[in-house]
């Protein structure tokens, strides 16, 4: 599992290339591995998230479930990316979303507690933990306005060319329901998309 921590502390490195090898060394000591099975939630509605987890291995998606009982996709979680309800976990409230397995997975955790330590003890995390904190507002800021102005096949399309590894291991139905769109309609899109 040596591997998935090392996974882990390149990706800090990516984002933030002054953390110095103390502050990696500090992060390295305090995380743990975890393995899930297909369909294992890793968070429900209402639990507070105490760790933020890195994806080494696998698939998640975060849905929530609408007054009629249906299941709403809102992310996929793929690997070298975070697992987080940030906005909850960050403000340790109860979170309104569930995130679950697609795939078996392997995870790397780090508790909110250490985070707080980090920000507190290294100047190079709270740059780090800045630049995680933009980059899920801009991603959050991209899904509205793709809600707002472009139309079906275009999320389509920007679904399949952000996501080229993703389209051979989600579900239609999950499919359709991030992309806000009837099983019916996404067929007729790729029909019409063939057709060209």
């Amino acid at each position: 599992m040596t591997n998935a921590i090392q996974k882990y502390l390149d990706s800090y490195k990516i984002v933030c290339p002054s953390l110095t090898k103390e502050e990696l060394n500090f992060i390295a000591e305090r995380t743990t591995i975890s393995e899930l099975k297909n369909k294992t939630f890793y968070l429900k509605k209402d639990q507070v998230q105490n760790e933020m987890s890195f994806l080494y291995q696998g698939l998640l998606r975060s849905f929530y479930i609408d007054e009629k009982g249906n299941q709403i996709t809102i992310q996929f979680i793929k690997e070298d990316e975070y697992i987080a309800d940030y906005s909850a976990f960050i403000t340790q409230k109860p979170t309104k979303f569930y995130i679950q397995c697609i795939e078996p997975c392997i995870l790397v955790n780090i508790s909110f507690l250490t985070i707080q330590d980090a920000y507190l003890n290294f100047k190079n995390f709270e740059n780090y933990g800045r630049k995680i904190a933009e980059a899920i507002l801009v991603n959050k800021q991209n899904r509205i306005e793709s809600f707002l102005f472009q139309n079906a096949e275009s999320r389509y399309l920007n679904f399949i060319k952000q996501n080229p590894s993703l389209i051979n291991r989600i579900s239609i139905t999950h499919l359709c329901s991030f992309l806000g769109i009837e099983r019916q309609s996404l067929t007729r899109i790729r029909k019409k998309l063939n057709a060209k």
